[in-house]
């Protein structure tokens, strides 16, 4: 089995071998996985914003890796998006800004999306992001007084004192978006 992975920050790769690992614990076709792992442009904003920003830069990271893969006459039995970001809500009049992800696999004929848990963005945090207009990421290096934190723990190990990665949270959405590949029984 090949996949192809839109990225190639090692925190992604490093969440797509993991979720591979997982998968094959129920399913030992997936033990073995071959991973591809290339930079990819899209038309997804630097830092997204809200959740269809972040499902469209998903699916287009894994349009475009299937893509790239095609022109180069190679193949994969999946290709896979991943995008991190903020999504904020009114709740109770008050304004809540989280970060999370989302995971898109596709075969080529079906896709599937999955969701990352999601952890509050300190409002002070969410300010400088938005008023600058640059990444979550150059604003935790800043927060964090690390360099390149995104390749590493990410935003969610600064913000949880790295009980909680972001390899981590885009596992957990990547296991949700092949959860139809790998249990095709139940969807059918």
């Amino acid at each position: 089995m090949i996949i192809a992975l839109g990225s190639s920050r090692a925190a992604k790769i490093m969440a797509l071998r993991s979720a591979c690992a997982r998968v094959a614990e129920t399913d030992p076709r997936w033990r073995h996985a071959e991973l591809i792992s290339r930079s990819v442009e899209t038309g997804a904003p630097r830092m997204p914003l809200n959740d269809t920003q972040l499902m469209r830069g998903a699916r287009d990271r894994a349009d475009a890796m299937r893509e790239l893969l095609r022109d180069e006459g190679r193949r994969a039995d999946f290709f896979v998006g991943l995008e991190g970001g903020f999504h904020s809500i009114t709740f109770d009049d008050v304004r809540h800004t989280f970060l999370h992800g989302w995971a898109y696999a596709t075969d080529g004929a079906r896709g599937y999306f999955g969701h990352a848990p999601a952890v509050t963005v300190p409002a002070s945090i969410v300010a400088r992001v938005e008023r600058t207009g640059r990444e979550l990421g150059e604003v935790i290096d800043e927060v964090a007084g690390e360099h390149d934190v995104r390749s590493r723990q990410g935003a969610w190990g600064v913000l949880s004192r790295g009980l909680l990665t972001r390899s981590m949270s885009f596992e957990t959405a990547l296991v949700a978006a092949f959860a139809p590949f790998y249990n095709a029984r139940v969807y059918g």
